[in-house]
């Protein structure tokens, strides 16, 4: 089942339709989709679609050339690179032809003179027939294709970096099954195709064990993997990303886990929040600038992986690891906190709250915290926002919501109008906060939501 995408298929359908020579750069971490969205793109189009390997310039030319004799009925010849094969290429192909090149950087990694190759193949080969994709996995080589001193910059028509998709998609995805499962999948997998499609959403901890939890399983040894190809020596990265998974996200209680020193951790935490693994937060009332940062996973299959496969890898390869479902489900509140920043983006979407907000984020201060904070700054409005992965009691949720009164007087936006709300697994009484002017959420709300997009 091919899930969502629409966004970006209309993109790239843009670009084939422009009648013009089109270079489209097309990136992301692996697992993430492209393949599938390439090939659901040029499914019923003239198109060429090439998988790269590693074995070099010359190997994968000639590979490319033969695909491209079937595709078009060109002459068998040896060719010797990419630039002769597109030179024949030119000389058969049609009034729109799609070239897609996938893991274009494992040509980066076997051979430093490809960014060149390609320049000459962009500037005097191709012409307006052509719209040619260099799709790649490893971010930090596809970026460098867009800056300034690689022969390819600015050969570029456009570039789209895939992103993992969020819970509403996979909750299209899992449609039939409970969305309190579906929390918990996405809990493990966020929105990588390849990762939540291992799950079949019918009894979820026997799938966990299985899925996650098994030497032979595909995602047991993933993030090395992911490291190792990104980064080489991956034992720092390592750390900083266990110390994050463990709860420690100021950037002196990560250094002092990961035994690095305070002054050299800026570069670890750059290349992380370049591949997307980390991110940044500030208090959301306090400047970019501000220097009460904390560091996140952003990643939830890492953020899973370095909690709860990592430590027990011995246990579980000589077949003694036991889960322990209760911190799991803590995991899960924490991760629940973001589908609900999500869900909070869809409702101001579709202006279903009562200002349009223009930022997002968490505040803190000392020992108090709000999970979620939104802000119009230009018309002085505020939500704020608790996040319970549990079934609240009438008497549980008004505590928790006058707590969240208290906390909102605290951030200090005097003046401002100010709504306070709570998003829950379940909320008993809905309606009667919603009449006292609560903006109350559970996940039959999600549910809601959902069926409203879709036209249900």
């Amino acid at each position: 089942m091919f899930v969502n995408r629409k966004d970006e298929l209309a993109l790239i359908e843009s670009f084939y339709s422009s009648g013009k020579k089109e270079i489209l750069i097309l990136y992301g971490r692996r697992r993430v989709g492209k393949t599938e969205l390439l090939k659901r793109f040029i499914r019923g189009k003239n198109a060429l679609y090439f998988l790269a390997d590693r074995d070099g310039l010359e190997s994968n030319a000639k590979r490319f050339y033969f695909e491209a004799v079937e595709v078009l009925g060109l002459p068998k010849l040896e060719v010797r690179d990419f630039r002769e094969a597109f030179e024949l290429i030119k000389l058969r192909a049609p009034e729109r032809f799609v070239v897609v090149i996938d893991e274009f950087s494992y040509l980066l990694l076997a051979d430093k003179n490809t960014p060149a190759v390609f320049q000459h193949v962009i500037d005097e080969i191709l012409d307006d027939r052509f719209f040619l994709i260099l799709s790649g996995s490893i971010i930090g080589l596809m970026e460098g294709l867009m800056n300034y001193t690689n022969p390819l910059y600015g050969r570029r028509t456009a570039q789209l970096k895939l992103k993992p998709l969020n819970f509403f998609h996979v909750r299209e995805y899992f449609k039939n099954a409970p969305i309190e499962t579906v929390v918990r999948i996405y809990s493990v997998t966020g929105g990588v195709p390849m990762y939540f499609r291992l799950f079949e959403g019918k009894n979820f901890e026997e799938e966990l064990l299985r899925v996650a939890f098994s030497p032979t399983s595909i995602l047991y040894e993933e993030p090395e993997f992911i490291l190792r190809e990104e980064l080489g020596d991956v034992h720092r990265y390592y750390l900083i990303l266990e110390a994050m998974a463990l709860g420690k996200h100021r950037v002196s209680e990560i250094a002092n886990f990961a035994g690095i020193e305070v002054k050299d951790m800026p570069k670890y935490l750059r290349t992380l929040i370049s591949l997307e693994l980390v991110r940044r937060e500030v208090p959301v009332t306090k400047s970019e600038r501000s220097r009460k940062a904390r560091y996140y996973l952003n990643d939830n299959f890492f953020a899973f992986w370095f909690r709860f496969v990592k430590p027990n890898r011995g246990r579980i390869e000589i077949g003694t690891f036991e889960m322990d479902w209760n911190a799991f489900n803590a995991y899960v509140g924490k991760a629940f906190e973001d589908m609900a920043r999500q869900f909070l983006i869809e409702l101001n979407k579709a202006g279903k709250l009562p200002f349009r907000f223009t930022k997002i984020g968490r505040w803190w201060h000392k020992r108090e915290e709000i999970d979620i904070v939104a802000l119009n700054e230009g018309e002085k409005k505020a939500l704020f926002v608790e996040v319970k992965w549990k079934d609240l009691s009438l008497r549980e949720a008004r505590g928790i919501l006058k707590d969240l009164e208290r906390k909102a007087e605290l951030v200090g936006l005097e003046g401002w109008g100010k709504h306070c709300g709570l998003v829950a697994k379940g909320i008993e009484g809905k309606e009667k906060f919603r009449a006292g002017g609560w903006l109350v959420w559970d996940l039959a709300d999600f549910e809601r939501l959902i069926s409203s997009e879709s036209g249900v």
